[in-house]
C-alpha cells in the first residue's frame, strides 16, 4: 500500500515538459529521443527480465515483425501507386478523346497525379514533346512500385506507334487491366481477413499459455530465464513463432 501510495506521489508531482518545449527555439520544441537510446534499453530491460535466452527470442521476433510490418507498408504503396496510375491514366484518356496531343493530355493529367505515377506520366510527356522514344523512356524509368505496371504502359505505347492502333484505345485498355488487377489483389486480401485473424488468435497462444501457467502457480516464466533448458526452449519457441508468423505472411499476402 504504501509503494502504490508513493508511486501516485511521485506521478503527481512528476514536471511538465510542456513549459520547457515552449521556451525552446520553434522548430526545437520536440524533445526527440534517439532510436540508439531506444534500444540500448530494450537490451537492457530484455536481458534483466529474461536473460541471454530472451534476448536472442526477441531478437529474433522482432526482426520478423519489423519485416512484417515492413512488407505490408511497401504492399500498400504499391497499391496507391498503381491506383494513382491508373486515374492518371484515365485522364490522359479522356484529353485524347477530346482531341489534345498526347504530350499535352499527359501532362495535363501529370499535374493532378501524385507521385510516383505523376513522374512517370511527365516523363512521357516530355519524351513525346520533343518526338522521342517514349517506349524507350518509360522501360529506363527507375520506379520500383511501378515496375510492371510502367513495362505494360511501354508496351502499350508501343503497339499505337508501331501498329497505327488509336493510343486513346490502347491506354484505356492497360488502365482496365491495372483496375482487374487491384479489384483482384483487394477481393484476394478481404477473402484472407478469416486465416490472418486465425494465426494471430494462434501466435497469441503460446503467451496466453505461459500466463496461465503463471496463475496456477507452475511458474513457467521462472523455468523459461533461469535455467539452461528453459532458455534454450524460449529461443526454440520464438522461432517456430516468427517461422509461422512469416509464413502465414506470404501465404495471404497478395502483392497487387
Amino acid at each position: 500500500m504504501l509503494s502504490l501510495l508513493l508511486i501516485a506521489t511521485a506521478l503527481l508531482v512528476w514536471p511538465q515538459l510542456k513549459p520547457i518545449r515552449r521556451l525552446r527555439p520553434k522548430g526545437k520544441r520536440e524533445i526527440v529521443v534517439p532510436q540508439y537510446v531506444w534500444l540500448i534499453a530494450a537490451v537492457t530491460v530484455t536481458y534483466l527480465a529474461a536473460g541471454v535466452g530472451g534476448l536472442v527470442a526477441g531478437a529474433v521476433l522482432t526482426a520478423v515483425i519489423y519485416r512484417i510490418l515492413k512488407q505490408g507498408k511497401r504492399n500498400k504503396a504499391l497499391k496507391a501507386a498503381a491506383e494513382a496510375l491508373s486515374n492518371g491514366l484515365g485522364g490522359v484518356i479522356d484529353e485524347l478523346r477530346a482531341g489534345a496531343h498526347p504530350a499535352a493530355a499527359a501532362e495535363g493529367a501529370a499535374q493532378d497525379t501524385p507521385a510516383p505515377a505523376g513522374e512517370v506520366l511527365k516523363a512521357a510527356a516530355a519524351t513525346a514533346r520533343l518526338g522521342g522514344d517514349v517506349e524507350r523512356t518509360l522501360r529506363e524509368l527507375r520506379q520500383p512500385l511501378l515496375k510492371s505496371a510502367v513495362d505494360q504502359l511501354a508496351k502499350a505505347w508501343q503497339v499505337s506507334a508501331k501498329h497505327g492502333v488509336a493510343l486513346a484505345d490502347v491506354l484505356d485498355a492497360t488502365r482496365r487491366d491495372l483496375d482487374q488487377r487491384a479489384a483482384f489483389a483487394r477481393q484476394v486480401h478481404a477473402r484472407m481477413a478469416g486465416p490472418r485473424a486465425s494465426a494471430a488468435v494462434l501466435a497469441g497462444l503460446p503467451v496466453f499459455g505461459v500466463l496461465l501457467g503463471e496463475l496456477s502457480g507452475a511458474r513457467p516464466l521462472h523455468v523459461l530465464t533461469t535455467t539452461t533448458a528453459g532458455q534454450f526452449l524460449l529461443v526454440l519457441g520464438a522461432m517456430f513463432l516468427a517461422a509461422g508468423l512469416w509464413w502465414t505472411k506470404r501465404i495471404t499476402e497478395v502483392e497487387p
